[in-house]
């Protein structure tokens, strides 16, 4: 994996191999974050990242000049991976270990973007319990967006607040707003 631009531009972040994860594809995360440059100044938002894994998401957001970022994971190794390499980068990331839902229940915290990576073969129930944990707590801002990534096998368009999806190979954002 590697960023794809700002400051750290080129930069590649390599995880041990015995991280849970699946890291989103270079070509899907620049996708992404073309979608999200057109609603929003990098420098001026707040990010909660989801299912962090290793922080490849916060530490784009980071390299584009997001300065209030918390990357929350429930695994240990994830969590030091972010950690290490958030000092390695000297970013602003900060790594919380929690429980994704739990996480949601108790913070009090606004964000513009909320950014969800869970495992693929979650249940949809689970993928709507994220959306609906994060619009009944009111956790983004007015103008703010959720973004789902899952497989494109997975649809999630039933849900109040869906706006719009987008593909990339085996790859779909869905995203919410309010």
């Amino acid at each position: 994996m590697r960023i794809i631009s700002g400051r750290l531009k080129g930069r590649r972040l390599v995880a041990p191999k015995k991280l849970p994860v699946r890291p989103t594809t270079d070509m899907a995360k620049e996708s992404l974050f073309n979608i999200l440059n057109n609603h929003f100044y990098f420098d001026g938002i707040s990010v909660l990242d989801l299912f962090a894994g290793t922080g490849s998401i916060s530490f784009e957001f980071s390299s584009r000049g997001t300065q209030n970022i918390t990357a929350v994971d429930g695994n240990y190794h994830c969590i030091r991976f972010i950690q290490k390499t958030n000092e390695e980068l000297d970013c602003n990331v900060q790594p919380i270990k929690s429980d994704v839902y739990q996480y949601l229940e108790a913070t009090k915290q606004q964000y513009d973007v909320i950014f969800a990576d869970p495992p693929y073969d979650f249940e949809v129930e689970k993928f709507h319990e994220i959306a609906n944990l994060v619009f009944e707590k009111e956790l983004l801002e007015e103008d703010g967006l959720l973004v789902i990534e899952h497989s494109k096998h997975t649809n999630l368009e039933e849900h109040p607040q869906f706006s719009y999806s987008k593909k990339y190979g085996g790859c779909m954002f869905s995203f919410f707003e309010l």
